[in-house]
């Protein structure tokens, strides 16, 4: 079976309603009872339809970015990965979520959190960048 077997969204899109109004995260601010409008999540989330895949996230090692083990990530094929960026590369025939870094002239991915260290990409012959990180979801 395929790695990427079912990971393309075959839903139909869906709107939902979108509130007129932002929420506070300090202080209070007054609610409005309204429906502004409507979004479709796909148009928010996705903008690439046809080289956008969703990753479910195994691990801790992005736990500084605050992707979080279970998160369904957001990974588009058609952006250029360069330096900084949340990729995910793979590796002796795995998947890894990592940042793309520069490093003394060489590119490394590099985990966010201090337990897991730098990986050297002219270290494998066989690493390639599969795609970038635009997203993570996760429950509350």
């Amino acid at each position: 079976m395929s790695l990427l077997a079912g990971l393309r969204p075959q839903r139909p899109e869906r709107t939902l309603p979108l509130a007129g109004a932002s929420v506070a995260a300090g202080f209070p601010s007054p609610a409005d009872d309204y429906v502004e409008s409507r979004i479709d999540l796909n148009d928010v989330l996705i903008r690439h339809p046809s080289s956008t895949f969703f990753l479910r996230v195994s691990g801790d090692s992005m736990r500084g970015a605050g992707i979080l083990d279970g998160d369904l990530l957001v990974v588009d094929r058609a952006i250029e990965p360069r330096a900084g960026r949340v990729v995910v590369a793979v590796l002796e025939g795995a998947f890894t979520l990592k940042y793309l870094t520069r490093h003394r002239g060489r590119w490394r991915l590099e985990a966010a959190h201090p337990d897991y260290p730098p990986l050297d990409l002219a270290a494998s012959d066989d690493a390639r960048i599969w795609g970038v990180a635009i997203h993570a979801i996760h429950s509350l």
